[in-house]
């Protein structure tokens, strides 16, 4: 089940003071990034879309889809801003998906060159899905960055990269230090279940579930 997270303004693209285009809408000659990602998603692998965003995209989401020759689909509508993870709750606690669904969370500014490589990665760590275990897509860094989130792994005894660290936006020198190790850019692009995302919001954030609840009742 694919849901792209469409709701983002590009805030770090554009000073606070202007209202500019958000940037998964920006024309890079006849196509966007939100394009391009309902491109992905096309294909026997995914269920019909679920496009997350915010109520002031409404029109651009269905024109776009509309483009793109998809007919089935939901939109749930953001009427504020709430940022990623209420989003992806949001969208799991529809009614109508099984409790172990595999779903893809999908950022709607990402461009993937390889998919048929992303397609082959989802299907090979469907099987190691669980009810409590979420996978996590990286970049593999060819140069330090100040301006990304970064996961540190280490295979286990199954031959799956567990993540063991999360670093958010480290400067320039522990950067430096950590792509030598088995590190990567965090995507922000995720694979589980629908019954993991919502254990792991009871364990965590208990406060956001019961929010999300109220608001889709």
């Amino acid at each position: 089940q694919p849901v792209i997270l469409c709701g983002g303004s590009g805030t770090r693209l554009w000073p606070d003071s202007k209202k500019n285009q958000a940037k998964q809408f920006i024309d890079f000659g006849g196509w966007n990034l939100f394009q391009k990602t309902l491109e992905r998603i096309k294909g026997s692998l995914f269920l019909n879309p679920i496009i997350s965003t915010n109520i002031s995209y409404l029109k651009k989401v269905r024109f776009y889809l509309s483009k793109n020759k998809i007919k089935k689909y939901k939109i749930i509508l953001e009427p504020l801003k709430k940022n990623t993870s209420a989003a992806i709750l949001s969208s799991v606690l529809l009614d109508d998906i099984p409790l172990d669904q595999p779903m893809v969370f999908l950022p709607a500014d990402h461009l993937t060159h390889k998919n048929q490589q992303f397609n082959k990665a989802i299907n090979i760590n469907r099987k190691h899905l669980d009810d409590e275990n979420i996978f996590i897509f990286g970049i593999k860094p060819k140069s330090p960055s100040s301006q990304y989130g970064y996961f540190v792994t280490r295979k286990n005894s199954k031959g799956v990269n567990r993540v063991i660290k999360f670093i958010e936006k480290p400067n320039l020198k522990y950067a430096r230090k950590i792509i030598n190790k088995n590190s990567y850019w965090n995507s922000g692009m995720l694979l589980a279940t629908k019954i993991s995302i919502i254990n792991n919001f009871q364990k965590y954030n208990r406060k956001n579930l019961n929010f999300c609840i109220d608001s889709i009742l």
